[in-house]
């Protein structure tokens, strides 16, 4: 075959192979834009996954009708406060609440007034803690209080404090204020690892309080 035969065999084989390769390049150039945009998306999902865990976590230690936290987060904090106790060697005390009068403001005036007088303890003793101390609800008409770096005489003094605060300010239900009281117990920190026997000495405390007014 003669070279003038021959060129435009080879000058088409060229332009198919130019056109395999820019055919190629597109194609890598999509797959590389789709890939680009599926891990974007995959991304924004992550986000999105994280901050509906962290919800429902923040959720699942808070009360679901006072802004304290639900018995569960409230062990937490206390199991946070003690290893912080033991590293570093300072004082906390927790207060247990157990309100006086209760059920007589259900009979008397609903259970919707009974739960404003639990959101009204709650937000009260909120406002009166420091940002490091915590405030739990652990079930019916029983609270908590820890205060780090404070002792045994800080915690009598702030439940004195509280105890007031609970007689003077107490709720307003259908435009008529109700006065609030409770018992305190006060138990300091005492080298205790487990928060459930902190937490039933506090409330013995509070037993003896009670049985003695």
């Amino acid at each position: 075959m003669s070279a003038d035969h021959a060129l435009p065999s080879f000058d088409r084989a060229t332009q198919t192979e130019s056109r395999l390769r820019s055919h190629s390049c597109a194609v890598t150039d999509v797959a590389e834009h789709d890939l680009t945009a599926e891990i974007a998306r995959l991304r924004v999902e992550l986000e999105a996954w994280k901050t509906r865990a962290a919800a429902a976590e923040a959720a699942a230690d808070h009360d679901v009708l006072t802004p304290a936290l639900n018995r569960r987060g409230f062990i937490t904090a206390m199991q946070r406060t003690m290893a912080y106790c033991q590293r570093h060697g300072v004082p906390a005390v927790l207060l247990y609440l157990d309100m006086d009068g209760f059920k007589s403001v259900n009979d008397s005036l609903g259970h919707a007034a009974g739960d404003a007088a639990l959101v009204a303890v709650a937000e009260l003793f909120l406002a009166n803690l420091r940002e490091s101390d915590a405030v739990g609800r652990l079930g019916g008409d029983e609270f908590a209080l820890l205060m780090l770096h404070a002792g045994y005489e800080e915690g009598r003094a702030k439940a004195r404090q509280l105890a007031e605060a609970l007689k003077t300010e107490g709720f307003v239900w259908d435009g008529q204020k109700t006065e609030l009281g409770g018992s305190f117990g006060v138990r300091a920190w005492d080298g205790h690892t487990d928060a459930e026997v902190w937490l039933t000495e506090a409330d013995a405390a509070m037993w003896v309080r009670k049985k003695g007014r």
